[in-house]
C-alpha cells in the first residue's frame, strides 16, 4: 500500500479539497445540503447550474458558493464534466461530488475524505445499502432497490470489485483519477457515473466505499421507472464494452487515454490493452 504524501518534515501534506455540486432546480434543498458540510473540511464549493428554472444559482451565490452556469440544459453527465474541469483548473487535489438535492448526508464528508487523504483509496463511494430494511425505510422504492442489487452484483463480478452500491451520487476522487480518466468521452446523461467507475477499474484505481444515510422525498431528484430501465440497460452495455476492451476484442474511446498507457496506478498496476 502506498504511503500518504509527505513533505520534507515528515508531515502529511495539506490537500486542496473541492466539493462540486451538479445542480438542476435545487433551490429547495441546496442550503440544507451546503450547511450539512462540516466546517473546515473543504476549501471551496463549486456548483454548476444546468440551466435551472428556479433560484438555484442565486441561492448558491448568497451562500458564498462559486457558481458556473450552463446556457442550456446539457444533462447530468455534461454537468459533471464542467464540475471536474473547474475543480482541476482551481488546483483541487481531491474532489468530492455531493448532489445538492439533500438526498445524501453531507455530514459524512470528512470520513470519506479521510480514505483519500490517507492514500488508502483513489475513489470513495457513499453506499446507501447497509441493510435492506434500512434502505427501504429511508424511502428507496422497491424496484430501485432490486435493480440496484442486481446491477451492483453484476458490476462487482465484471469489474473485480466488492462495492455495496455502484449507483450512489456521493463520490470522491483524487486529482490523479480525474487527470487519468478520459471523462470527456463519457455520456452526457446518467450513465456517465457507470462509465466513470468502469474506467476507474480499468485503470487500476483503488475503489472503496463508506455507508451513507440517504433520504427519499418529493424534492430529492430521482429518475422515474422508464428512465431507470434505460439507465439499467445502458449500465449493462458499459459492462459489455469493458469486457470487450479488456479482452482486446474491441476498443472504445472511454477507455482510451494514450497519456495513461505507460503509467501505473497508485499501487503499481497498469491498464490492460
Amino acid at each position: 500500500m502506498c504511503e500518504p504524501a509527505m513533505n520534507d518534515g515528515g508531515k502529511q501534506q495539506r490537500r486542496h479539497v473541492a466539493v462540486v455540486m451538479p445542480a438542476y432546480n435545487a433551490a429547495l434543498t441546496l442550503e440544507k445540503t451546503f450547511r450539512d458540510i462540516p466546517a473546515g473540511v473543504v476549501d471551496e464549493v463549486i456548483l454548476v447550474d444546468d440551466a435551472s428554472s428556479d433560484a438555484t444559482a442565486a441561492i448558491a451565490r448568497s451562500l458564498g458558493i462559486s457558481v458556473i452556469l450552463h446556457d442550456k440544459n446539457s444533462g447530468y453527465g455534461a454537468n459533471q464534466k464542467t464540475c471536474y474541469d473547474a475543480a482541476l483548473e482551481r488546483g483541487a487535489d481531491i474532489v468530492l461530488m455531493i448532489h445538492p438535492d439533500y438526498q445524501y448526508d453531507a455530514r459524512i464528508a470528512p470520513y470519506a475524505l479521510g480514505f483519500l487523504t490517507a492514500d488508502i483509496c483513489d475513489v470513495v463511494m457513499g453506499s446507501r445499502i447497509r441493510t435492506r430494511q434500512e434502505t427501504l425505510d429511508c424511502g428507496m422504492p422497491l424496484y430501485k432497490y432490486i435493480s440496484n442489487r442486481f446491477l451492483t452484483f453484476i458490476e462487482n463480478i465484471i469489474l473485480g470489485q466488492n462495492l455495496g452500491d455502484f449507483h450512489s451520487g456521493f463520490r470522491g476522487y483524487t486529482r490523479r483519477v480525474l487527470e487519468t480518466i478520459p471523462y470527456h468521452e463519457n455520456s452526457n446523461d446518467f450513465v456517465f457515473d457507470t462509465e466513470f467507475l468502469a474506467q476507474a477499474a480499468f485503470y487500476g484505481f483503488r475503489i472503496g466505499d463508506v455507508p451513507i444515510p440517504t433520504r427519499y422525498f418529493a424534492e430529492a431528484s430521482s429518475i422515474n421507472f422508464l428512465r431507470s430501465a434505460v439507465y439499467g440497460t445502458e449500465t449493462l452495455l458499459v459492462m459489455i464494452k469493458y469486457i470487450l476492451q479488456k479482452t482486446g476484442l474491441r476498443k472504445f474511446p472511454i477507455f482510451n487515454n494514450p497519456s495513461a498507457r505507460n503509467k501505473t496506478s497508485a499501487y503499481g498496476s497498469k491498464p490492460s490493452p
